[in-house]
């Protein structure tokens, strides 16, 4: 009989982790505390409309892949890649940038203010495309055994590369480009990853490379929980159980080891080896009450930006405007270094719109339409009440229906919104941080927190605040550091 594994959390990463375990002979139970898989990948539905409750796309399609691959399984998706990518609006013009793949579009939409636009991305991505591919394997496909072996691979990542770890993703693209447009475009990816381009280091100018580039954005017919459903479909026709309801509040150890976790209701979940799908820094401070990771550790750490989220269902149809689409100010530089800190007032504020009812026609009554918002906003240790939340909504969706000259107001006939609270108490998020610890020299590679724990040998962590990072594509490369762990110590069962 195969070894029992006890996944705690169903997020990507979990269900991934899950997958890969179960096609080795593992058998595999995971509990969850909300009441349907997918943690921050979910879904809403309200009143007739659907929205994908967080991510909206994803990028590095071959990590998606190689999962398929490797457990030798077939997803009943179809995938649709994007072009233009997304759009981006200025407040004050009427024009919005489509950014697009094409890079030979890309220059025509920026010819008016970035002469020689296409000499300089070309040199841009060339240097990020380098980089990506000299730290690919030997840092974000790689688990370290400790935090000298990660500086030695680090040692390994060609000397001329060194700068880009000691200036931030700002200077990066002042390089290169002149345009406060275009610098502002060039720096979104780490803005809307919850931090500002001027702390966040300039290697994650890979980011535009494996958007612009190598892979690019895209979408799944019929919205992204399609994902998630097919993968659990897959699970539970392999055996797979998954409880939910069920909230992890406590721990048992026997002999030295983890022998259990204990629920709300006091039920013990036993099993083999344990795998946590939870922020790994939170749950060491929460369950396990590890003095590393202490309420004033865990506050001095660096956290990416809470979400400020809207659901809107609409009793029309919406043509100006794209499928992705950011709308942002004139003062990007003072705003993003001041509002994940609170410093700043929402009244001016930078957000993104997605139409899921764009692209998949069912999300929304026929005529209707879907329309979700994410506005960045401070973490809880900044601003913990959130009463405001209807001013801000309506302010945020004023500032869009001026932008786009028709009124969201009076055609809305669902609305939700969520706070920082409301995420915090979803999905057990620190602080309501969105995308779990933030990326900064300290907080990358094995200064994370590791996905082996420190303390019990059969007990492993998987998702965005472990290694490698945030985002879908590191949550199923999590998964295949984690599988690494699991085989090294116990090996395949079949």
């Amino acid at each position: 009989m195969g070894k029992n594994v006890l996944i705690v959390g169903t997020g990507l990463g979990g269900i991934a982790t899950a997958l890969r375990l179960v096609k080795r002979g593992y058998k595999i139970h995971m509990v969850e505390k909300h009441n349907q898989a997918g943690g921050r990948m979910n879904e809403l539905k309200v009143d007739g409309f659907r929205f994908d409750l967080g991510p909206t796309f994803f990028s590095m399609s071959y990590e998606f892949d190689e999962l398929i691959k490797d457990c030798n399984i077939k997803l009943p998706l179809t995938l649709k890649e994007l072009e233009p990518l997304y759009a981006v609006n200025f407040t004050g013009s009427e024009k919005s940038y489509y950014i697009y793949k094409d890079l030979n579009k890309l220059a025509e939409e920026f010819h008016n203010i970035e002469p020689g636009f296409k000499k300089s991305i070309d040199k841009y991505l060339a240097s990020a495309g380098n980089f990506y591919k000299s730290i690919n394997e030997i840092i974000i496909h790689s688990n370290s055994k400790s935090v000298t072996d990660f500086l030695l691979n680090l040692t390994k990542v060609p000397v001329k590369f060194a700068p880009k770890l000691f200036y931030n993703m700002w200077d990066e693209v002042c390089k290169y480009f002149n345009s406060y447009e275009v610098r502002t475009i060039m720096s979104l990816v780490a803005f809307f990853l919850g931090s500002s381009p001027f702390n966040t280091m300039s290697v994650y100018s890979i980011l535009n490379y494996t958007k612009l580039v190598h892979d690019g954005y895209h979408n799944v017919e019929g919205g992204m929980y399609r994902i998630i459903e097919s993968l659990v479909k897959i699970l539970e026709t392999e055996g797979v159980r998954i409880s939910y309801d069920t909230e992890i509040i406590d721990y048992k150890t026997k002999n030295n080891k983890l022998s259990g976790f204990v629920d709300q209701n006091g039920n013990v979940w036993e099993s083999d080896i344990y795998v946590i799908n939870a922020d790994a820094a939170l749950f060491r401070n929460k369950i396990f009450k590890r003095n590393k990771y202490n309420d004033r550790k865990l506050s001095g750490m660096k956290w990416s930006m809470a979400p400020f989220t809207i659901y809107l269902g609409l009793n029309t149809k919406i043509t100006d405007i794209y499928f992705h689409h950011y709308f942002l100010g004139n003062n990007f530089k003072e705003y993003s270094r001041k509002v994940f800190k609170n410093a700043i007032s929402l009244d001016k504020p930078y957000y993104y719109v997605n139409l899921l009812s764009h692209l998949n026609k069912d999300s929304a009554p026929e005529g209707c339409e879907s329309l979700f918002i994410l506005c960045p906003v401070a973490d809880l240790r900044f601003k913990p009440h959130w009463d405001d939340k209807e001013e801000i909504a309506d302010n945020i969706i004023s500032d869009l229906s001026r932008r786009i000259n028709y009124d969201i107001k009076s055609k809305t006939v669902a609305r939700v919104i969520f706070t920082p609270v409301n995420w915090q108490n979803m999905f057990n998020l620190y602080m309501g941080s969105g995308l779990g610890l933030g990326h900064n020299f300290r907080q990358i590679g094995a200064f994370r927190p590791g996905n082996y724990d420190e303390v019990y040998d059969n007990t492993f962590y998987v998702g965005s605040s472990t290694v490698p990072g945030t985002g879908l594509p590191m949550a199923i490369i999590s998964s295949k550091l984690v599988l690494e762990r699991i085989i090294s110590k116990y090996g395949p069962l079949s």
